[in-house]
C-alpha cells in the first residue's frame, strides 16, 4: 500500500453517514449491511444481504474504478446509487480489497475520508492512507508477528474501553479475558502462522467500552511485505448487531412455522408456541387462553369492565421448573377490569411495558406473589400480545425478561405478534377438531351401550377405544340383547369410512340389529336383512348427500359379527359379515380361531351368509373384537389373531383385568383405527334352572300342566308367582292345543326372571285381537300381555316358541 492508485473523482458527491460501511464478497453480493448505509439508501439488512451489489447502482461505474476492481486495487470515487424509494443520490466512497482465505478479493466500502488531487506524492500518499486508517469509522487494530497489540484507530480504542498504550505489547486476551475474545484470540494466532485471512461473526456480547450488547463481523487479515513474509495483522471490525437480529428474527418466524402446529391438540400447540417464543427472545412465557377455548367453544367478544376467566395452557423459561410462575399450569384465574391483559384482550392489540410504568405497576401489586416473583427474579420489560384468529381474540402470551439485560422494544412487539398470529391459527384450528371430535365421539358414544352390558348367562367385559389424537373416530360398535329364553345376542360390527357420518350409520345398523334381534331371526337370516338396508341406505343417500365436507370412502359398508348364546342348549349360533372371527377360549385354556363362514361385507348384496353352530362348555371364554385391535397399519392380521390368542390363553379370573392384558399385549400405540374388544365367560343353566314336559294334545292336558308349574314354583320358592303363572300356562297351552299342532312343550326357566315358553308344531304366528263381549275365546294372549313383563314369539325349525317373562320377587 505504498502508492495510492489515481481515481475518478466526480463534482458534487454527497457525504455519507459516518457508519456508512458496506462488505462485498469476491462474487459480488453484500455480505454486511450497516446501519448507516440502511440510513442512506433505505434498505433493511435482509432486503440488502445475499443479493448483488450492482442491483444498488444507479450509473455505471468510471472506467478507472472498474479498472482498480479488476486490479484488486484500493479506490476512492463518487458512485451513483439508487435508494429504496428510487431516488438516486452520489456519495464518495473508499474501497479496500480484502484477501479471503482462497484468495479472492473482497471489498470494504467505507465513506471517502478525502478526495486526492491528481499526481500526490508518495509521502502525501502514506500520509492519506495512515490518516484514512486512524479516521475509519469501524474499530480496526494492528497486532505485530506474535498476535501483540500495536496499534489501533480511535473507535476500536473506545470500543474496547482502553488507550493504546494500555494495550499495547498484549495479546487480545490478555486486553480482555473474557469470552469470546479467547476464540478471537486463537484465530489471530492462526492467521499470523498461516497467512490466511479469516472471517468471523460472533453473537452478541458487551466490550468493555459498550454500554450494550453488540453482534460483530470480524475480520482478520495478514499483513504481509513485499516478498510475502507476515509482519503482523490486522482486525477490522464492524457493527452487525441489527443485521443480526434481522436474521434472528427471521430465523424466529421460520422456527415458529416449522414447530408450532405439529398437532391439532391446543394445549400442545400453546407449549410449542411457549417453546419458540422462549428459544427466540424471551426469558418467561405464559400462554393463556380464554377457558372457552380450551373447552372446544366459540370464544364470545368480551365487554369492556368485566373480569376474564382464562386457564393457564402453557408456560416456559430459561430457569428450570419455570419458578417465575404464579399460577400453575392447567389452573384457571381472571383478569380484572382494566387491568393490562384485559385490555390486550380486549383492544386486540399488544403492548409491552418497563415495570416502573403505573399501569403494569398497579397490576403487579395486586398480586402479592407476581409482585413478589418482579422483585425476586428481576424482571424488567414484560410484553402482551392478543392471540386473535379469524377476527376473535382467543386468549394472551406474556412475554418476561430478567435474564436478557435489554429491554422489548418495537420490533420485538412486531416479531411476538407475527408469531401469535401463525400459532393462534393452529390454535384455532384445534379447537376446532377438538369441538367437532368430541360432537362426533359424544353422538357416537350414546349410540352405545350405556352402561356395563349384563346378561344372566354371562360374564361380561368391554373396551371401547376411539382412533388416537388426529385421525378422526370411525364407526365401531358393540351391543348384547337380552333375548326370550334366557339367549344372549352379542353383536360386533364395523361401519366404512370415518367421522360423523360413519357414527350416524353405525346408530342406524345398531337400532336395525336390536329390531331385528327382537324379532328373534336366526344370526344368518338377520345379516340377509341388514345387508338389504344397508345396501338401501346407499341407495338413498348417493354420492351427492353422502359425507358432505369430511372424507369417506364414497359408499355405505360395513362389517359385523351376530352370536346368540343360548345357555339351556350350552351353543352359540354365530354368523358374520366380513368381520373378523371370534376367538374361543375353553376352560382348559386351549384357544383357537372359530372356523366361521366369512361372508361378504354388509352392502354388497346378492351372496348369501351361513350360520354355524358351536359348543361352548361352562366356563368358555368368547372374544369379539375390530380389526383396529389386531390389524394396525404394518401389521398382517394372521399375526395380530396369534398375539390376540396368546394374550387370552391364561385369562385373569377377572373379566376387566383380562382386557388390560388383551389391550397391552395387542393394541398398537398410537391406535390408527377404533378398537372394540368384548369379553364374554359363559355360563349354563342347569338341571335346578330347566324343567321341561312334553304335553299331549288333548284339552285335558291344561290342568295337568298347571299343576305341574304350580309344583315346580313351590320347589323353587316363587309361590308368589303361581297365580299369574298358572293363568299365563293355562292360556298359552290352550291356544296350542287349540290353533297348534305336536308336538308341545312346556318349558320353565328360573334365570334373573321366571320364563314360560310353550311349543308347537305350527308356524302360524300369534296376534293379540279385540274379543266381542259375547265372544268365548280371543282373550288369552291379551291377559298374558297383561301379567307378564315381556311377552312374544319366535320360529323354530318344527314350528313356534310363545314366551313370557316375569320379574322374580325380591
Amino acid at each position: 500500500m505504498d502508492n495510492q492508485p489515481d481515481t475518478t473523482t466526480g463534482a458534487g458527491g454527497a457525504a455519507a453517514p459516518e457508519d456508512f460501511a458496506v462488505v462485498i464478497d469476491a462474487r459480488g453480493a453484500v455480505m454486511v449491511w450497516s446501519a448507516g448505509a440502511g440510513r442512506l439508501l433505505g434498505y433493511q439488512p435482509e432486503e440488502v444481504v445475499g443479493l448483488p451489489a450492482v442491483r444498488l447502482l444507479s450509473a455505471r461505474l468510471p472506467l478507472a474504478m472498474r479498472r482498480h476492481l479488476a486490479a484488486g486495487e484500493p479506490w476512492t470515487s463518487d458512485v451513483g446509487l439508487r435508494k429504496r424509494d428510487g431516488d438516486r443520490v452520489k456519495v464518495q466512497l473508499r474501497g479496500t480489497p480484502l484477501a479471503d482465505a482462497d484468495g479472492r478479493t473482497a471489498w470494504v466500502v467505507t465513506p471517502a475520508a478525502v478526495t486526492y488531487p491528481a499526481g500526490p506524492t508518495d509521502t502525501e500518499t502514506t500520509e492519506l492512507w495512515d490518516l484514512t486508517l486512524a479516521q475509519l469509522p469501524l474499530p480496526v487494530a494492528v497486532y505485530d508477528r506474535e498476535a501483540r497489540f500495536v496499534t489501533c484507530n480511535q473507535v476500536m480504542s473506545r470500543a474496547m474501553g482502553l488507550t493504546q498504550e494500555e494495550m499495547r505489547g498484549k495479546t487480545l486476551w490478555e486486553i480482555y479475558p473474557e469470552p469470546p475474545l479467547d476464540e478471537i484470540d486463537r484465530l489471530q494466532r492462526q492467521v499470523v502462522r498461516t497467512g490466511e485471512m479469516i472471517v468471523r461473526e460472533e453473537q452478541p456480547f458487551r466490550a468493555s467500552g459498550e454500554i450494550r450488547d453488540h453482534a460483530w463481523s470480524v475480520f482478520l487479515s495478514p499483513l504481509k511485505n513485499r516478498a510475502g513474509e507476515v509482519l503482523g495483522m490486522s482486525a477490522l471490525v464492524i457493527d452487525i448487531t441489527e443485521q443480526y437480529w434481522a436474521r434472528r428474527r427471521l430465523a424466529v418466524l421460520n422456527d415458529a412455522s416449522t414447530r408450532i402446529g405439529s398437532t391439532l391438540d391446543v394445549t400442545r400447540t400453546a407449549e410449542e408456541l411457549a417453546e419458540v417464543a422462549v428459544d427466540g427472545f424471551a426469558d418467561f412465557v405464559t400462554v393463556d387462553l380464554l377457558e372457552s377455548v380450551v373447552q372446544g367453544h366459540e370464544p364470545q367478544p368480551i365487554p369492556p369492565g368485566t373480569q376474564v376467566v382464562f386457564r393457564r395452557t402453557a408456560q416456559r423459561s430459561v430457569l428450570r421448573g419455570c419458578p417465575e410462575s404464579v399460577v400453575p399450569d392447567g389452573d384457571t384465574d381472571v383478569y380484572p377490569p382494566g387491568s393490562p391483559p384485559a385490555q390486550v384482550l380486549i383492544t386486540g392489540r399488544g403492548a409491552y411495558y418497563r415495570v416502573g410504568d403505573p399501569l403494569l405497576r398497579e397490576w403487579s401489586t395486586a398480586h402479592p406473589a407476581r409482585a413478589g416473583s418482579v422483585r425476586r427474579f428481576g424482571i424488567h420489560t414484560v410484553m402482551m400480545v392478543p392471540l386473535r384468529a379469524r377476527g376473535v381474540t382467543l386468549g394472551v402470551m406474556h412475554l418476561l425478561r430478567h435474564r436478557t439485560a435489554d429491554a422489548f422494544r418495537e420490533d420485538d412487539l412486531v416479531l411476538a405478534e407475527e408469531i401469535a398470529a401463525r400459532a393462534t391459527v393452529s390454535i384455532d384450528n384445534a379447537r376446532r377438531y377438538t369441538r367437532e371430535r368430541n360432537t362426533a365421539i359424544t353422538l357416537q358414544r350414546s349410540l352405545l351401550p350405556a352402561g356395563p352390558p349384563r346378561a344372566p348367562a354371562l360374564d361380561l367385559a368391554h373396551r371401547y377405544f376411539p382412533a388416537g389424537s388426529g385421525n378422526e373416530i370411525g364407526g365401531d360398535w358393540f351391543d348384547v340383547i337380552a333375548l326370550s329364553g334366557g339367549r344372549v345376542a352379542l353383536v360386533v360390527g364395523d361401519v366404512v369410512g370415518q367421522g360423523v357420518h360413519a357414527s350416524a350409520t353405525m346408530g342406524r345398523l345398531r337400532t336395525a340389529v336390536r329390531t331385528l334381534a327382537d324379532a328373534d331371526f336366526a344370526p344368518d337370516e338377520l345379516l340377509t336383512r341388514l345387508d338389504d338396508l344397508v345396501i338401501r341406505l346407499d341407495r338413498e343417500e348417493g354420492p351427492d348427500t353422502r359425507g358432505q365436507g369430511e372424507e369417506t370412502s364414497g359408499e355405505v359398508g360395513a362389517t359385523c359379527l351376530y352370536a346368540v348364546y343360548d345357555p339351556v342348549a350350552g351353543r352359540c349360533d354365530m354368523a358374520r359379515a366380513g368381520h373378523p372371527p371370534p376367538i374361543l377360549v375353553k376352560s382348559d385354556g386351549t384357544a383357537q380361531v372359530l372356523d366361521l363362514p366369512a361372508g361378504p361385507p354388509l352392502g354388497v348384496g346378492g351372496l348369501p351368509f351361513e350360520a354355524a353352530r358351536v359348543d361352548v362348555g361352562e366356563g368358555s371364554l368368547l372374544a369379539f373384537y375390530t380389526d383396529g385391535l389386531v390389524e394396525p397399519p404394518g401389521r398382517d392380521i394372521d399375526a395380530g389373531l396369534e398375539l390376540l390368542s396368546e394374550a387370552l390363553r391364561r385369562p385373569a379370573a377377572d373379566l376387566e383385568e383380562a382386557c388390560e392384558e388383551v389391550l397391552r399385549k395387542v393394541r398398537a400405540d398410537p391406535a390408527a383405527d377404533d378398537i372394540v374388544l368384548l369379553l364374554a365367560r359363559t355360563r349354563a343353566f342347569g338341571a335346578d334352572q330347566v324343567r321341561v314336559w312334553q304335553l299331549p294334545l288333548q284339552p285335558a292336558a291344561v290342568a295337568r300342566a298347571r299343576r305341574m308349574a304350580s309344583e315346580q314354583l313351590a320347589a323353587w320358592g316363587l309361590t308368589e308367582l303361581e297365580f299369574t303363572t298358572e293363568l299365563i300356562v293355562s292360556e298359552l297351552v290352550t291356544n296350542a292345543i287349540r290353533y297348534g299342532h305336536a308336538p308341545i312343550e312346556l318349558r320353565l326357566i328360573r334365570a334373573d326372571v321366571l320364563v314360560c315358553e310353550v311349543s308347537d308344531g305350527s308356524s302360524a304366528a300369534p296376534h293379540l285381537r279385540r274379543a266381542r263381549v259375547f265372544d268365548e275365546g280371543g282373550r288369552g294372549l291379551l291377559l298374558v300381555a297383561q301379567v307378564a313383563e315381556r311377552w312374544g314369539s319366535r320360529h323354530t325349525p318344527v314350528g313356534k316358541t310363545i314366551w313370557a317373562e316375569q320379574p322374580l320377587p325380591d
